[in-house]
């Protein structure tokens, strides 16, 4: 665990929702998965565990990036289920390192989808 709760509270109410448009999907009253995009790139996508394989990260990607014709985004080489969802939907991997741009320092991948 790279922060706490509260920081991670303070990042999506400071950082996250005033300067990326966020799609939230809510089932009742609970939040399932969202996407945040800024510019040409996908921030974050998330989705409950649960809620997998019933097309709703499709949906979040599909709405969040209508109308973009490049759409960039960096994937964990170890997330095997997110890089299958990403290729399944045309993204073509560009570039891999070692990991230290990013906060985790794990191994990721540039994902490029050109329309």
């Amino acid at each position: 665990m790279l922060h706490t709760p509260e920081e991670d509270l303070f990042f999506v109410r400071n950082i996250v929702l005033p300067n990326q448009q966020v799609t939230v999907a809510i089932t009742g009253e609970h939040i399932i998965g969202f996407i945040a995009v800024n510019g040409d790139w996908v921030e974050q996508l998330y989705l409950d565990h649960a809620w997998t394989g019933r097309r709703i990260g499709s949906r979040l990607l599909a709405q969040a990036t209508a109308g973009m014709s490049l759409v960039k985004l960096h994937c964990f080489q170890a997330n095997t289920g997110a890089r299958r969802f990403y290729e399944r939907h045309d993204f073509r991997a560009e570039a891999f390192s070692e990991g230290s741009a990013n906060e985790e320092g794990l191994p990721d991948i540039l994902y490029v989808l050109r329309r």
